[in-house]
C-alpha cells in the first residue's frame, strides 16, 4: 500500500501544503519573510485579475496575431473572436467556482451600466471603436462591456482572496448616492457643468477616514482606502493605454498614430473604481475589522 506521505494530494491540498513549506523556508530571516510576503502580494494580484489579465492578453495578441495569421481578411471579425472569447472565460471561471453566481450577477450589472455609458459616449464622440463586427449595439462591439466587466470581477475576486475588511466604511445609503451623482455625471457634463472636482471631495469626506484591513500572507496589513483604489486606477489606466495601443479602441488623435491616454482619465478610473466598489458590496458587504493591534 502507498505510504499516506506519498499519495496525491488533492489541488487545493497540495497548494496549502507547498504554501507552507515555502512560508517555512521564508522564516529563516527578516528579510526574505517579507520578500515573501511582497511576492504573495503579486501573485494574489495577479490571481485577482485573472478575467481582465486575459483579456488584456486576448486585446494584444489579436491585434499582432489577425493580420499575419490572416493577412487577406480574417474570416471572423476580432471584436466578435473577443466576445465569444470573453463569454467562454467567463463561463470557465463559474465553471471553476473561480467566481460566484452573485458575484456574476454583480458583475453583469456592471457589464451592463458599462454598455450603456459606452453607447453615449461613442455617439457624442469620446471614442471609436474603428473595426467591423456583427456583435455590436449601434457603433459599441459587445466585447467592450466585458471591460468593465472585468473592473468588477476584480474588486469582486481581491474581496475574498485578501479577506479585506475596513474600518470606518461609511453608511451605505451615502456610498449609492455618490454612486449614482457619479454615472449621472459621466453623461450629464456634455450639457451641464462637470461636477468632478465636487465629485472628487465628496469621495474624500466620505472615504478619507477609512482604511481597509488584508492579509497578502499572514500578517494582517492596512492602507488608507483612498490610496489603495487610486492605485488600482493607476493600473487600469496603465491597461488602457496597452489596449488603445492594440487599437481595440480610440481615442479622438489617436487615429493617425498611437500615443499614451492624457493623465486626465485617471481621474475618470478613479471615480469609475468607486461605483464598481459600490456595486460590488451588494455581493460583499463591508466587513468591519476587529478592533486588535495592526503590523
Amino acid at each position: 500500500m502507498m505510504p499516506l506521505a506519498t499519495r496525491r494530494l488533492p489541488l487545493e491540498a497540495w497548494g496549502r501544503h507547498l504554501l507552507a513549506r515555502l512560508q517555512a523556508r521564508a522564516d529563516r530571516a527578516a528579510g526574505s519573510r517579507y520578500a515573501f510576503e511582497f511576492l504573495m502580494f503579486g501573485l494574489k494580484q495577479g490571481w485577482a485579475c485573472l478575467f481582465g489579465g486575459l483579456m488584456l492578453a486576448l486585446l494584444m495578441g489579436t491585434h499582432w496575431l489577425w493580420p499575419v495569421v490572416w493577412p487577406n481578411g480574417a474570416p471572423v471579425a476580432r471584436y466578435d473572436f473577443l466576445v465569444v472569447a470573453a463569454v467562454l472565460i467567463q463561463a470557465g471561471m463559474l465553471a471553476l467556482r473561480l467566481e460566484s453566481w452573485e458575484e456574476a450577477r454583480v458583475i453583469f450589472v456592471f457589464h451592463v451600466v458599462g454598455t450603456i455609458m459606452e453607447l453615449f459616449k461613442t455617439a457624442h464622440g469620446s471614442w471609436i471603436y474603428p473595426e467591423p463586427s456583427l456583435l455590436r449595439i449601434g457603433a459599441v462591439p459587445l466585447f467592450s462591456g466585458f471591460m468593465y466587466a472585468a473592473v468588477g470581477s476584480y474588486i469582486a475576486r481581491i474581496m475574498r482572496i485578501f479577506d479585506i475588511r475596513y474600518r470606518h466604511y461609511p453608511p451605505l445609503w451615502t456610498t449609492w448616492l455618490l454612486a449614482a451623482a457619479i454615472y449621472v455625471n459621466f453623461f450629464a457634463h456634455h450639457w451641464l457643468p462637470d461636477i468632478r472636482i465636487g465629485l472628487f471631495a465628496a469621495t474624500m469626506l466620505l472615504f478619507g477616514r477609512g482604511w481597509f484591513y488584508f492579509t497578502p500572507d499572514r500578517v494582517r496589513r492596512k492602507m488608507p482606502f483612498l490610496l489603495g483604489f487610486f492605485l488600482v486606477a493607476v493600473f487600469i489606466w496603465l491597461a488602457e493605454n496597452l489596449g488603445t495601443l492594440a487599437r481595440a479602441w480610440v481615442y479622438p488623435g489617436q487615429e493617425d498614430g498611437w500615443h499614451p491616454v492624457g493623465l486626465a482619465k485617471l481621474g475618470s478610473w478613479f471615480l469609475l473604481m468607486m461605483i464598481s466598489v459600490v456595486l460590488v458590496t451588494l455581493v460583499h458587504r463591508p466587513q468591519a475589522e476587529p478592533d486588535q493591534p495592526g503590523p
